[in-house]
């Protein structure tokens, strides 16, 4: 298994009744921002994943958004080229490049060779559509976001593998001149991780490119959905799905004592959490998502999912009304009760290293990832709060959670290559995840 840490690097000197006042993350005026302060939270974000490498994550995985305090890299291959060449020995994860926002996807392919050969050879490269608020932050057309997402793809995989030069010329993109001098390190090219939330479309792509796929937060009964989506379709594919195919990541914050674990993991909804990224005709732009990834958002219980795409905001975005509550003790309340919820459904994970243990390894006996990733705490934790929590994973979780792992043979990609294992045709297919366990978990399975 690969264990990784990652990082939003927030903002963390706004106050909380700001972002309340907006509503969202997405759309604060950046005349709150303090370039001084920002520049000590980036270093000091660039300093945790040195200290995370040292204390023996295998992955350092950073992802990008816009126009917002909740998420400070809004440019990850810069980060990334950062790490590559700071750090020697962990996987620089990027999960990932919002390749229909960047509309430059040659750009992007000169840029992450160059990272991989930094790094020689340790870019793992993710891509992702980006949220709906990047749509509208790079004024992007949102009707054309998945097909643009596929067209860049392939492109880039070209760039990276096809002699040139030699001309493109395709729907979204077109180039008269390709012959990209850098090429990846990793032959023919990095791994690629591909996230997701709710989308059955983004599923089905992976399992037919024999991605892995990595879920974001999501409930557990919604993830095993996912992967038997996935399984089912590998099935048809030819091949058997394992956990070398699936990665998760899950808030996760350790301190010394319970209390304190608890008062610092408020943070994941510091302002609304990831559920008040942004309102909801920014982060549901029309055009933006199938009919399918719809109908999975109506069913999702509510503050359920990543980036707050879920059942609530959903409704919220065909009435027009979102938190008109402008009481922000009332609201500060509701976002504790939903701290406590996300804790109860295994969402957030937090307390001291006895507590979080048995807690992770549940998650894994249930949806069964080759990749777990470790979402640091949000909100306005110190750098010392922020580096005990990766101190104490390294030291006393990482290595329990490893052994475990290797028990119920939770290999990673690198271990065994996603679609390497046949299934000859009229077989039927292992199960990926284990919802006898949920049912053990007192939770409750569809």
């Amino acid at each position: 298994m690969k264990l990784g840490y990652f990082t939003e690097r927030p903002y963390r000197h706004l106050d909380e009744d700001v972002v309340l006042k907006n509503k969202a993350f997405f759309g604060v005026p950046n005349s709150h921002y303090d370039e001084k302060k920002g520049a000590h939270d980036y270093n000091q974000f660039i300093d945790e994943y040195c200290l995370a490498e040292d204390v023996g994550f295998d992955g350092l995985a950073l992802n990008e958004h816009h126009g917002n305090p909740y998420c400070m890299g809004a440019v990850i291959n810069i980060e990334a080229a950062v790490l590559a060449r700071v750090t020697s020995k962990a996987k620089i994860i990027l999960i990932g490049n919002p390749l229909p926002v960047v509309k430059h996807p040659l750009r992007v392919a000169e840029e992450l060779a160059t990272i991989d050969n930094i790094s020689e050879g340790r870019l793992i490269s993710g891509w992702v559509r980006g949220a709906g608020s990047e749509q509208f932050f790079n004024n992007a057309n949102p009707t054309y976001n998945r097909e643009m997402f596929n067209e860049a793809h392939d492109f880039i995989l070209q760039a990276w593998t096809k002699e040139g030069p030699w001309r493109y010329e395709g729907k979204h993109f077109h180039y008269r001149h390709v012959n990209p001098w850098v090429l990846p390190y990793q032959k023919p090219y990095p791994q690629q991780w591909i996230p997701g939330v709710l989308s059955p479309e983004t599923v089905l792509w992976c399992a037919e490119k024999r991605y892995p796929y990595l879920g974001l937060g999501s409930a557990l009964g919604a993830t095993c959905d996912l992967w038997d989506m996935y399984a089912d379709k590998a099935a048809e594919l030819g091949y058997q799905a394992g956990p070398e195919n699936f990665g998760y990541l899950l808030p996760v914050h350790v301190s010394d004592n319970a209390a304190e674990a608890q008062e610092i993991g408020r943070g994941y909804t510091f302002g609304g959490g990831q559920n008040g990224f942004s309102r909801p005709e920014h982060t549901l732009p029309p055009g933006y998502n199938s009919k399918g990834a719809i109908r999975m958002m109506a069913k999702a219980a509510p503050g359920s999912s990543w980036l707050g795409i879920g059942k609530e905001k959903l409704e919220a975005s065909r009435s027009g009304k979102w938190q008109e509550d402008q009481d922000f003790e009332v609201v500060k309340q509701k976002l504790w009760s939903s701290y406590e919820r996300a804790q109860e459904n295994l969402q957030i994970v937090a307390g001291t290293p006895e507590q979080v243990i048995p807690k992770i390894k549940a998650i894994l006996r249930v949806i069964r990832p080759g990749s777990f990733t470790m979402f640091g705490v949000q909100g306005v934790a110190s750098d010392e709060q922020r580096n005990r929590s990766i101190e104490l994973l390294g030291k006393e979780v990482l290595p329990v959670i490893r052994e475990y792992a290797r028990e119920i043979g939770l290999v990673d990609s690198f271990e065994r290559e996603p679609g390497s294992v046949k299934l000859a045709p009229g077989t039927k297919r292992e199960p990926v995840c284990d919802r006898g366990a949920m049912k053990e978990l007192g939770m409750k399975v569809a």
